[in-house]
């Protein structure tokens, strides 16, 4: 069975549900506390879990900017202990607090093969926090949690998403060698440049990206909170003009397929 490492901190709000959900999907998840890995780094063993993930919350309450205390943790006590999980095969997995994280530690998108930050995730355009349903597309075959043109209907609830690349050379790299792992799309497919569609302003309406590999990525939306078909809020309204609804949600999909990647 695939074994799930599912990291916590202070402030982490969403590791249950991910737990959940990597239940349903028919892995064994585990959460595991940050003070427990720096205790025991080598307990970061691809033998042991196959799939790291840092879920959604507000680590550290955000105080100096999202994400970035655990980061800072990830980069000087277990950078050693998380390249080797990645080298010998393991999936890394941030979700919304956690992809701020991946990327503030440098994890991703590693263009270079080497940790160092070259996005963020800045305060969305709006000025405030922002809680909604977004349409989305894959954009890559690069990536172990979907197959390009896969689209999704997710909810997003964050202050801090508009993705950011360090300058207009990393995010050219980004959509040309297709570390564009999800972005938010018009429900006619088309890209979503302003909002409420792209609901922070992130830049070429990237929600999600990739490493070189595949296998460590991370994404703004909330996969875990749309397990079920029920949870999506225009479910009564798709089954009075169909009787026939896929029970669980799109969500579900990226969870099924980080598993069966190992199957």
């Amino acid at each position: 069975m695939v074994g799930v490492l599912v990291l916590r901190a202070a402030g982490t709000n969403c590791d249950k549900e991910t737990v959940f959900a990597f239940e349903c999907a028919g892995a064994k998840p585990e959460t595991v506390h940050i003070n427990q890995l720096l205790s025991e780094p080598n307990s970061l063993s691809f033998k042991r879990y196959q799939v790291v993930v840092i879920p959604g919350g507000f680590t550290y309450g955000d105080d100096i900017s999202a994400g970035k205390v655990l980061s800072l943790q990830l980069r000087t006590s277990l950078m050693d202990a998380l390249n080797r999980f990645i080298e010998d095969g393991g999936v890394v997995f941030g979700i919304c607090n956690g992809f701020q994280v991946l990327v503030k530690t440098g994890l991703l998108p590693r263009l270079n093969g080497t940790p160092v930050q070259s996005v963020t995730l800045m305060w969305n355009d709006s000025g405030r926090y922002e809680d909604r349903w977004v349409h989305l597309r894959c954009e890559t075959d690069r990536c172990v949690a979907a197959e390009k043109g896969d689209t999704f209907f997710l909810p997003v609830a964050h202050a801090e998403g508009k993705f950011v690349a360090k300058d207009a050379t990393v995010l050219s790299r980004l959509e040309k060698e297709n570390y564009v792992f999800l972005r938010y799309i018009r429900p006619d497919g088309s890209h979503a440049q302003n909002f409420p569609d792209n609901p922070n302003g992130s830049q070429n309406a990237i929600a999600g990206i990739c490493d070189r590999t595949g296998r460590v990525f991370g994404l703004m939306p909330h996969a875990e909170r749309h397990i079920f078909a029920y949870q999506n809020p225009l479910y009564h309204r798709q089954r009075s003009r169909s009787p026939v609804v896929e029970p669980s949600g799109d969500g579900m999909k990226i969870f099924r397929r980080i598993v069966n990647y190992f199957k």
